[in-house]
């Protein structure tokens, strides 16, 4: 069995992406694209988003740390530290709110 810290993973992946000119960084830390389940991290820093893109399958964020706005159309739902969102199977967009980890789930 494998064990890891999402919190530790989450500052991690934080300090990077606030190096970066696009403000985020990533971490896969289970399957991949030729398995049917992946796990990442995600980070993104204040004022920065993953731009409109189409639904994977179905998915799901937890918020590890800060605030986001997953936006779907016209709807948009504010997630913070401890939420879980359901991604609607249609494109969408995520919005930094401030500093933010969360775990991206997919299933296809």
């Amino acid at each position: 069995m494998d064990k890891t810290s999402l919190t530790a993973l989450a500052r991690q992946q934080l300090k990077l992406a606030a190096t970066m000119s696009s403000g985020r960084s990533s971490q896969t830390v289970f399957g991949g694209h030729q398995r049917h389940l992946r796990q990442t991290v995600i980070a993104l820093t204040s004022g920065h988003s993953l731009a409109e893109h189409d639904s994977p399958g179905e998915a799901t964020i937890l918020v590890l740390s800060g605030k986001l706005a997953l936006i779907c159309g016209e709807d948009s739902w504010k997630g913070s530290t401890g939420d879980m969102l359901i991604i609607p199977a249609a494109r969408h967009s995520v919005d930094a709110l401030e500093d933010v980890a969360f775990l991206l789930t997919v299933a296809k």
